[in-house]
């Protein structure tokens, strides 16, 4: 399970990956859970169908190259025309361009060498013989404009092979997203989007502006200090209260002089921040009685269940936003009764808050119903931020153990590798600033030196294998409750009897 988190998130997850690719544990991996920047890696990991299975030490080399690259290119004249003939072919294809499509294809010019045509769907070639764990993206569905995130939240869930709302446990396939369907039937076949526009919507808590954008890819100190200061704020710090106001940022337009202007001004007119698409749920009616049945997910956070009128299947179109305008993390596809799943390794991106994200998700899964450990800490516990966290209910072996690793440097200062000492002159290569907004992993920084990259990779990798032990403990105890599960009731009758 991976938070997002921009840059870091991304650049963070490919170094996790890689540590347990490097532990042989990767075969043990089920599922791979991520939201907003972590989508990136997992995105692009899975257009290599047997990429479990090469060293992902090339990856690392090649999102390298994109994160310590230049990105003023993403706004030259050639790449706003791009962008622009982009939107008006998508919107000819009958996808609703937003300014999520923007986003996204500024992203894919960040983190590629040239334009991607790969689309969702064509992961499964990394999928059908189950040469690697299942990637589930994340994103939620809000009221368009009217309703804030914490009034109006469904869960959406994107897999190679099909797009969900948990919520009504109704999917369509991959390759329909995006096309027009009615009372559950598919009425205007439109193409599926490319991976890009995806990656923009599973990450659009990014989306401030293309002026904002410009300016902080390129990391201006004079607009740094007249506006990011004031109104910008990192979702890593952001309290949850204050996204209450809406899910929406306001924007506004920046018009440059001359023929610029015009090109600049034909991207970014009418671009809504939040990603709008055809409703796959629209025309379908709910029993009468639907908010009494088992199988219908009654949100006690939610008070519009009990208005019929207000669920999805009435709305015209889909508002999808970025999952960080909740809670950032990705762990609700993974908490699915059916997916059974034993552990979960929590990889939590953010910067100052390493407890927060999953301690929502705790309080939220309490509320809900959901089997989910209990996560309580002490004052004293709180003071000083671990490597690794075990959360474990002993009382419910239904509930998944925790295992969440936040982005923190502890032991690291100290140790080049588990159990090797740094000498004198390599005591510098510990100081790696994971803390605050003055840290070169901010939140809004695309671009790392050469050097803040490599730290950032030893860090994390150091993290995981510092804590081996508790990782390989959690899989022998999850093993043992699935064998004890599986016993028939008279093999568990004589077991209790040779105990007595």
């Amino acid at each position: 399970m991976a938070t997002g988190g921009g840059a870091r998130a991304m650049a963070c997850l490919y170094s996790h990956l890689y540590a347990i690719q490097n532990m042989g544990l990767l075969d043990c991996v089920t599922y791979i859970a991520s939201a907003s920047g972590s989508t990136w890696t997992t995105s692009k990991l899975y257009e290599d169908p047997n990429w479990s299975h090469n060293k992902l030490s090339e990856a690392i080399n090649n999102v390298k190259k994109h994160v310590t690259k230049n990105k003023i290119g993403i706004f030259s004249m050639d790449r706003l025309k791009y962008y622009r003939k982009e939107l008006q072919q998508a919107t000819i294809d009958g996808q609703k361009t937003s300014f999520t499509d923007l986003w996204g294809l500024m992203l894919e010019s960040m983190l590629n060498n040239g334009r991607n045509e790969s689309r969702l769907s064509d992961q499964q070639a990394a999928l059908d013989n189950g040469q690697n764990p299942l990637p589930l993206y994340l994103a939620m569905n809000v009221k368009h404009n009217t309703i804030s995130t914490l009034d109006f939240k469904e869960w959406c869930e994107f897999t190679p092979y099909e797009v969900g709302l948990l919520k009504y446990g109704a999917s369509i396939r991959t390759e329909d997203y995006g096309s027009e369907f009615y009372m559950g039937r598919l009425m205007k076949k439109h193409p599926e989007p490319r991976i890009c526009f995806l990656q923009g919507l599973w990450g659009n808590v990014f989306s401030l502006n293309l002026v904002d954008t410009w300016y902080l890819t390129t990391q201006l100190d004079t607009f740094w200090d007249t506006w990011v200061k004031d109104r910008i704020k990192d979702i890593d710090k952001e309290d949850i209260r204050v996204r209450r106001e809406s899910a929406h940022t306001k924007t506004r337009l920046f018009t440059p002089s001359g023929i610029f202007s015009r090109v600049w001004k034909g991207v970014l007119t009418n671009r809504p921040i939040d990603g709008e698409q055809h409703n796959f749920l629209k025309g379908l009616y709910l029993h009468k009685d639907y908010h009494q049945q088992s199988q219908f997910t009654t949100w006690k956070d939610s008070n519009l269940d009990s208005f019929p009128n207000r669920l999805t299947p009435l709305a015209d179109n889909l508002c999808l936003v970025d999952a960080g305008y909740f809670i950032n993390a990705s762990f609700p596809p993974l908490l699915r009764p059916q997916r059974k799943v034993d552990v979960i390794i929590s990889f939590d991106y953010t910067l100052d808050t390493p407890l927060q994200a999953v301690e929502q998700t705790c309080n939220y899964c309490t509320t809900q119903g959901i089997g989910f450990p209990k996560v309580s800490l002490s004052d004293e516990e709180r003071k000083t931020h671990r490597e690794c966290y075990v959360f474990n209910d002993d009382d419910n072996n239904n509930c998944p153990i925790v295992l969440h690793f936040p982005l923190v440097n502890d032991t690291f200062k100290k140790f080049k590798e588990p159990g090797v000492l740094r000498s004198a002159e390599e005591m510098s290569d510990g100081n790696v600033d994971v803390t605050g907004a003055f840290s070169p992993y901010f939140l809004t920084n695309f671009t790392y030196s050469e050097r803040d990259f490599d730290r950032l990779m030893k860090l994390t990798q150091y993290n995981l294998a510092n804590n081996r032990e508790l990782i390989l403990d959690a899989l022998h105890t999850a093993v043992q409750r699935r064998k004890a599960r599986n016993l028939s009731p008279e093999i568990k009758q004589t077991e209790a009897q040779k105990k007595i």
